[in-house]
């Protein structure tokens, strides 16, 4: 039986309905059928505050995906578990340890927070360090061999506050659902680069058609090679929808438009897509 694919943006960079809360991060509400997933809860319990306005329930989470331990997609993981405390949680191993940027010769932290890392603590945590069905038809990667010599993390990242120590971003995993139409592959925000992501999917799933990519893609500081890569990685895939949010970078989105046309889709908090 084919179930049905709806899912809601909580959180994103911009929002096209007015009251509802934005902020650099990302949040989905995913509908699979009758399982509710919740993919990243941004940096803030806005993700509270905007799952409301839009008749979201999080307290019927049946699983939380983390993408990876950036602060800006494990914000609102403690406010979530608060109302929701049964719920699975699935992230790599590396997603609680410390990480930094580094900009301008200065030291951020940008990690998962304190109040995260104590919410999931004797939760039913599922550590995804391989790729792991959560139910039939709906997986998530676990960490993505990085196999190419032309996508990086897509930035100065480190695990140490010294910034000597890069940050390889193993944690980085992506979410993927099997439909009739081909697959839908749900980003946070990348890391392991785009190519990469689609191609260890293509290797787990035996498929070599993606119908829909949506999410973080952080191409913010991309070549136009890395760019041209990926648009070329996405044809052979036949993507019919392009949906980048987030981190993707304004540059690499004029590409996708005149690469895809009416295949690539502008979203932002509070829109809802179905496949």
């Amino acid at each position: 039986m084919e179930e049905d694919i709806n899912i809601t943006i909580l959180i994103e960079n911009t929002a096209h309905t007015a009251g509802l809360k934005t902020e650099h991060g990302l949040s989905f509400w995913i509908e699979y059928g009758d399982k509710k997933v919740l993919f990243d809860t941004g940096q803030s319990n806005a993700v509270m505050k905007n799952a409301k306005k839009l008749g979201v329930d999080l307290a019927c989470t049946d699983a939380i995906v983390i993408s990876h331990g950036h602060y800006d997609h494990t914000g609102g993981l403690s406010a979530t578990l608060d109302i929701a405390p049964k719920t699975k949680v699935y992230l790599h191993p590396s997603a609680t340890e410390p990480k930094f940027s580094q900009k301008d010769s200065n030291a951020k932290y940008i990690g998962m927070p304190d109040s995260a890392k104590k919410a999931i603590r004797g939760r039913h945590v599922i550590w995804t360090a391989t790729s792991a069905y959560l139910y039939p038809g709906l997986a998530v990667t676990g960490q993505i061999p990085r196999l190419n010599d032309f996508e990086d993390v897509g930035g100065a990242f480190y695990v140490d506050e010294g910034c000597k120590k890069p940050d390889k971003l193993l944690d980085d995993q992506a979410l993927f659902i099997e439909s009739s139409k081909g697959l839908v592959v749900v980003f946070g925000c990348a890391h392991s680069g785009v190519v990469n992501t689609l191609d260890y999917i293509s290797n787990l799933t035996g498929q070599n058609k993606v119908y829909a990519v949506i999410g973080g893609m952080h191409l913010l500081n991309a070549s136009q090679m890395r760019i041209g890569n990926t648009i070329e990685s996405l044809n052979k895939y036949e993507v019919q929808k392009v949906i980048p949010l987030h981190c993707t970078g304004h540059k690499a989105i004029e590409y996708f438009k005149y690469a895809f046309g009416n295949k690539c889709m502008f979203l932002g908090t509070g829109d809802k897509i179905t496949f």
